[in-house]
Parts: structure tokens; C-alpha cells; sequence
């Protein structure tokens, strides 16, 4: 890739180009891409929807132990975009600095504050030497006490902000092309529209109709602020749904 041309500023991840530019962490982004999935967020008047692709790789394999969607906390969960077992690095060490925040202050962290933490260790992953970057780009979702519902979106480089909908992953600049159409006029969807809308997104990028059991579908709603992963029934309804809507 850029091995002749880099200069060799791709071998170490705290040296600047003279362009100024990271290539270790571009190489981060890069392997996000490169695990071929795409995943899709959104933000109704009173719930959060992520959807990403389910691919289950071997025949073998136990399709319930493939996932890409973590609780962390029982109110915060995480949707990891890219390198599984980085994901799942994150996702432990994200767990204790929960727990660890429970004990501390005596409440659940917000969901902001755990963005945030995720975002601050990717940072200091692009000084360190000997650390790489986690090939993961993190949404995380839940319930705001104060703001309602959130969702914000960490990539490796150490950004993080809040969306109304967002996407990581393989298609992702198409997906937000289309994203950007439906939250056009700031609509204030319910639970059924905002689910519809992430998925439908998702189908409209890869151009394909899904079965159930081939997307993740993970939710937090005002009502009942706990996080939950819908089961393949539910995933169901809501797919036959969309289908008779177009």
C-alpha cells in the first residue's frame, strides 16, 4: 500500500507524515471497511435502533455465539463495527469502567460518558507505540435522563459525537446519502418507524431483501429504558412490515 511510498511512517503509529497525516490510524478505518459489514443507526422521538448484518461465516458454527451487539451496561448498549475480537476487547474493558462508575457515583454512567471513554482510549491509542488502534468503529446507544434518547458513534482516530442517524462499515457514505433523505425534516419517528427506517435503510444500500435470522437489530426505548436485542420474531414483523409499506 503505502509501504514505498509512506517513507516508512506506516510503521510506527506516533510519527506523523510529512503530509501529517496517521497512516496507522487510516489503516484502523481501513480495517473497519474491510470486514464487509455495514451497520445503520437511528434516533426516534423515543427510542434507538441500530442494525448491522449478521454473516455467519461457517456452517458449523453456532449462529448465536456470532454477534456484533454487546450490552454493556443493562440500560447501554454497544454495536461494534469491524474486527470482532477487537470489539470484544473494548467491550470488556468498557464493562468495568461501568461497573467501576456504578460503584463510584452511585448512579448508571450515561450514555455521553461512555462515549466519551471509548473515544478518550482510541485517542491514546494514536500516541502510544505499543499500542495499535482497535480496528472498531462503536456506536453506542441508550436513554438520557435528562436528553432522552442518544446515540453517538466513536471511531478509531477518537472522535466521537451525537447523531440522529449515522452508519459505519462498507457502504457507509451511501447509507448516510440515504439517511440524510429520510431525516430530512428532523421527523420525530415512533419505536415501529424508527426500527422500519434503520432496517429499510440497510436493505436499501445493499439491495437486498433479508431473512431474520441475516440482521442484528438492537433497542432502547423511553418507556422501558433497558437495552434488548430483538429476537428473530420481531425482526420478522418488522421486515413484513416494511415489505407491505413499499
Amino acid at each position: 500500500m503505502s509501504r514505498g511510498s509512506g517513507g516508512g511512517y506506516d510503521r510506527h503509529i506516533t510519527i506523523f507524515s510529512p503530509e501529517g497525516r496517521l497512516f496507522q490510524v487510516e489503516y484502523a478505518f481501513k480495517a473497519v471497511k474491510s470486514a464487509g459489514t455495514t451497520s445503520i443507526g437511528v434516533k426516534g422521538k423515543d427510542s434507538v435502533c441500530v442494525v448491522t448484518q449478521k454473516k455467519v461465516p461457517d456452517k458449523l458454527l453456532d449462529q448465536t455465539s456470532v454477534t456484533h451487539l454487546f450490552s454493556i451496561t443493562k440500560y447501554l448498549g454497544l454495536l461494534a463495527t469491524g474486527i470482532t475480537a477487537d470489539a470484544r476487547s473494548l467491550v470488556q474493558q468498557a464493562r468495568n469502567e461501568a461497573a467501576d462508575f456504578r460503584f463510584r457515583y452511585g448512579y448508571e454512567m450515561p450514555v455521553d460518558v461512555l462515549a466519551k471513554w471509548i473515544a478518550d482510549k482510541s485517542q491514546v491509542y494514536t500516541q502510544h507505540a505499543y499500542m495499535r488502534p482497535l480496528g472498531v468503529v462503536a456506536m453506542v446507544l441508550g436513554i438520557d435522563d435528562e436528553y432522552g434518547p442518544r446515540l453517538y458513534k466513536c471511531d478509531p482516530a477518537g472522535h466521537f459525537f451525537g447523531h440522529k442517524a449515522t452508519s459505519a462499515g462498507l457502504k457507509e457514505q451511501e447509507a448516510i446519502n440515504f439517511l440524510e433523505k429520510k431525516m430530512k425534516n428532523d421527523p420525530a419517528f415512533t419505536y415501529e418507524e424508527t426500527v422500519q427506517t434503520a432496517i429499510s435503510a440497510l436493505q436499501s444500500v445493499l439491495q437486498e431483501d433479508f431473512k431474520a435470522n441475516e440482521i442484528e437489530v438492537g433497542v432502547v426505548r423511553s418507556e422501558n429504558p433497558i437495552f434488548r436485542v430483538l429476537t428473530t420474531e420481531e425482526v420478522d414483523e418488522h421486515l413484513t412490515a416494511i415489505s407491505e409499506r413499499d
